[in-house]
């Protein structure tokens, strides 16, 4: 048993150290904690591993390309699967893998194989498609079940077309989309956040513009 000036610091120490544990336990906990209906950092694995990274990072392509109703509709919608073959009816595998196979064919004497990588083979089989590009004599078509990442009560109104034209940039409300390989929710997406967003651009303008974002109710609830 700790008796004693020197019993009382160890067990001084012993209850500090144990209190500073819980105390960082605690604040991963906390850090982790959501109130209902905050999704941030949700990132469901999709039907297909497609990287935003890649298309728009990389590549640069325009959010509107494969979002074409972001300017013209309340939603920004899914794209058809048409559009992604726009590209990929010509483009089936990465380029590296490409150069690879051509390389090798030269080296064997053969002709190039065709190189499909298999999150491509997922679309040419949702559109039931054989190694021509051609339909499959009696397969069908079949959708591809894309998951949702961003998802607001039923009660609340949001028009995508009203903010795209208005200039607002879409990383303002889904985040730097061009850096990520899986789509994930960065913002709250709570009134409060809304709320002061309008407030700020009512200050502080919009790409040099003044604005007059709505603060009534109405305008998202109705």
């Amino acid at each position: 048993m700790l008796t004693g000036k020197k019993g009382l610091r160890n067990l001084t120490a012993v209850l500090l150290i144990g209190a500073a544990f819980n105390a960082a336990l605690l604040a991963t906990r906390l850090g982790a904690f959501h109130l209902p209906g905050n999704h941030q950092g949700y990132a469901p694995k999709q039907p297909i591993a497609y990287s935003h990274r890649l298309h728009a990072g990389e590549l640069l392509i325009d959010c509107q390309y494969c979002h074409y109703s972001a300017s013209t509709s309340r939603h920004a919608g899914i794209p058809a699967a048409s559009v992604c073959m726009n590209c990929h009816k010509f483009v089936t595998d990465t380029l590296g893998s490409v150069r690879a196979e051509d390389e090798k064919a030269e080296e064997e004497g053969r002709k190039p194989r065709r190189m499909v990588s298999p999150e491509l083979q997922k679309l040419y089989d949702a559109f039931a498609l054989d190694e021509e590009m051609k339909p499959k004599p009696g397969e069908q078509q079949s959708p591809i079940e894309w998951i949702k990442v961003h998802n607001l009560p039923d009660y609340v109104y949001f028009n995508h077309s009203t903010h795209v034209t208005a200039g607002v940039a879409c990383q303002k409300c889904h985040g730097a989309v061009e850096t990520m390989e899986r789509v994930s929710q960065v913002e709250d997406l709570s009134m409060g956040w809304c709320v002061n967003c309008h407030r700020d651009v009512n200050r502080v303008g919009l790409g040099g513009k003044s604005v007059d974002a709505s603060l009534d109710c109405a305008a998202c609830h109705y």
